[in-house]
């Protein structure tokens, strides 16, 4: 059987696996969101600790590889026969019917509102993906090398625009809790490349992931399915390579200060926060060292890991392959346990019942918490995870391929 042939009858489980760890690991960033009782950045050096810092950090690899993997497996069904107008208007439905999920029913576990068109919207990974397959719907029509080329460019160049950046920060309205935009031109670019607040009717549109370094990231993991054609030690060999050569890249740009992330690292009163300043690359938007630092363990955990197996292996395997049922239902797991705790603390339900944000500053608990709900929230998941994976492995229906 050839690997095509094996692509279109099974999932990677490497590829699932990973996926599903990353999709694990962006758990605990939520539930902390939720029932941490930390009021500031943990990245902000000047207030955290290296627990809290590294617990925020750790998390900064889900969303990269989420949406690079998001590539592949298009580039996979490919792979598997989709072709042309198919493959294309497969990515539009399923982009569109992303965006929509991400302005109704994620928005909803978010904010427990069911006032679904008022107040603000929160467009975070899923949104980013959804518009990145509505790109990569146009995209498919071109040859690999030219998809390859514009992805490379918006992931690589796009630092080169924080001058616009700075230009559009100090047009923005300041007076609310978010830098918001005022003109059409100002709410277009925070769309493509900044994070910010954009009215829109009744509600207002906060843009946590803006789309253009997004849609090269997923148009770099629709070419990264190429990879999955060589033979295994090949594969394996160029995987390795690819992640040593990446990793090697942010630590010679991220040392030398010059180009790749708009915050720069600098020494610290002690070693360990010298060591925290040079991990801390910029998210929003993703900057070119942030997708250094976040890709390059997963092409080399790719590369390792596709002879793993072990009940712990085959865990996350399930996560990756319901990665969107885990995402929206984990959403869900983590407020409840925000309203949960606010109940239990004395503050009353109704206190939790919105976005993290603008939970009070009485609420929440202990980092040693956050992992011990992190942990039952993960384990609780795993069992309606393993039930919609065989749904799905046994279902003959077309709509269950968007879900």
């Amino acid at each position: 059987m050839t690997n095509t042939a094996k692509i279109a009858k099974a999932r990677i489980q490497s590829v699932d696996f990973l996926r599903g760890l990353v999709i694990a690991i962006m758990a605990l960033d939520h539930v902390r969101d939720y029932v941490s009782n930390v009021r500031f950045d943990p990245l902000d050096l000047d207030q955290t600790n290296a627990a809290l810092f590294l617990t925020r950090w750790i998390t900064h690899f889900c969303a990269p590889v989420f949406i690079f993997l998001a590539g592949t497996s298009a580039g996979f069904q490919r792979h598997a026969g989709k072709q042309g107008k198919e493959l294309s208007m497969f990515l539009l439905k399923r982009g569109i019917w992303l965006v929509i999920l991400e302005l109704t029913f994620v928005k909803l576990g978010w904010m427990f509102d069911v006032r679904l068109f008022v107040g603000y919207h929160f467009l975070q990974v899923i949104w980013a993906i959804g518009i990145s397959m509505i790109a990569m719907a146009v995209l498919v029509w071109l040859p690999l090398r030219a998809i390859a080329a514009i992805g490379l460019i918006m992931v690589v160049g796009h630092n080169l625009l924080a001058p616009i950046d700075a230009t559009v920060m100090a047009g923005l309205a300041q007076g609310g809790p978010f830098p918001t935009a005022t003109t059409f031109s100002d709410g277009l670019w925070l769309f493509l490349h900044m994070n910010g607040a954009i009215p829109v009717g009744p509600t207002i549109a906060f843009v946590a992931y803006p789309v253009v370094p997004w849609i090269g990231v997923m148009a770099l993991g629709y070419v990264f399915a190429e990879l999955y054609q060589q033979v295994d030690t090949r594969r394996q060999s160029l995987l390795l390579k690819l992640g040593i050569g990446t990793a090697a890249l942010f630590f010679i740009l991220r040392a030398i200060n010059l180009y790749g992330d708009p915050s720069h690292w600098a020494i610290q009163d002690d070693a360990v926060k010298t060591v925290l300043s040079f991990l801390n690359v910029t998210k929003y938007p993703p900057s070119l060292l942030f997708l250094l630092m976040t890709l390059a363990p997963a092409f080399i955990l790719l590369s390792v890991s596709e002879n793993w197996r072990g009940k712990a292996f085959e865990v996350f395997v399930t996560f990756g392959r319901v990665p969107l049922f885990f995402y929206v239902i984990h959403i869900y797991a983590a407020h409840f346990a925000a309203v949960i705790l606010a109940m239990a603390q004395g503050n009353g339900a109704a206190s939790a019942m919105t976005f993290f944000v603008f939970f009070p500053p009485e609420h929440g608990i202990g980092l040693l918490g956050v992992y011990l709900f992190w942990i039952v929230i993960v384990v609780g998941l795993y069992f309606p995870s393993r039930w919609f994976a065989g749904v799905k492995k046994r279902s003959k229906k077309w709509w269950m391929s968007y879900l």
